[in-house]
């Protein structure tokens, strides 16, 4: 639920423990951005980079040492069979959502992490190093969002609350996939108001939707949990919802599932029927 954002995001605990982490990746990221990378392919046939490995090192190793014995699911580690018990509490870590915007050079690829409670997302930072966004959410406080390179003192950064617009009368600011874009999701656009459509990468369209920029986001192919959290914390934080196709809300720990994700849809307002 939509909370007025406290005086300073510097005065949370979380923010103090998470986002350090997002911008210290985002510096490794950029450094392999600009001088070039190498791409392999995983097992499931998706892209990696030395990008993603070292990003998830650096903040598993900074997880460790500012919230220690708290359960981790990130991507790569995933990916290598290594998959701890998570319990009520735990964090999901995406080094660098957008491998192929990455690859591309467009620049719309994120670092996220995101803490879990109860099946809900808590807290989550998005970081985008290529364009210098930074977001922010936390259940109950509010969301923030700040341009600042990664190698950038965090606290220089001009912090500012964000939140969404509701459902503007005169029609929807859709954000789809740049990558992902299917026929189910076409479909779904059909049947609403759409004024305008834009493409986006990675976790950015949560944040699009969160800072008012846009006013829904479906995605109905396929995503993990820790591709999404980060992004839906903030966009909560900052007034909006996440729900799956029958309207019930997205949750998180799915082990059952893999951690992967049933369709959803990200939109600007509070958990109410679309239509």
């Amino acid at each position: 639920m939509f909370a007025a954002p406290c005086s300073s995001p510097r005065d949370l605990p979380l923010f103090a423990q998470l986002v350090p982490l997002a911008l210290e990746a985002g510096r490794a990221i950029m450094a392999i951005y600009q001088a070039g990378l190498e791409v392999s392919v995983k097992a499931d046939q998706s892209p990696v980079t030395e990008a993603d490995e070292t990003a998830e090192r650096i903040i598993l190793a900074g997880l460790a040492e500012t919230l220690p014995g708290l359960p981790v699911i990130a991507e790569e580690a995933m990916a290598a069979g290594h998959c701890p018990d998570t319990g009520d509490r735990f964090i999901l870590v995406d080094p660098l959502d957008g491998t192929k915007e990455f690859i591309s050079g467009n620049g719309e690829f994120t670092v996220n992490i995101a803490l879990i409670e109860h099946g809900r997302p808590r807290a989550g930072v998005v970081y985008a190093p290529a364009t210098q966004w930074l977001c922010y959410g936390e259940s109950g406080a509010g969301a923030w969002q700040a341009a600042i390179a990664a190698n950038e003192p965090l606290d220089r950064a001009d912090l500012r609350p964000i939140h969404t617009r509701g459902r503007p009368p005169q029609g929807l600011t859709v954000v789809a996939s740049r990558s992902h874009r299917d026929a189910e999701t076409d479909a779904f656009l059909a049947q609403q108001p759409v004024s305008r459509l834009v493409s986006a990468g990675s976790s950015l369209k949560f944040c699009l939707v969160a800072s008012g920029d846009a006013d829904l986001y479906p995605r109905f192919g396929r995503t993990m949990e820790w591709d999404v959290a980060a992004g839906h914390a903030v966009l909560e934080a900052a007034g909006g919802s996440v729900v799956t196709v029958d309207g019930a809300p997205l949750t998180y720990g799915k082990r059952e599932r893999g951690f992967a994700n049933p369709g959803f849809i990200a939109r600007g307002w509070p958990a109410f029927p679309i239509n």
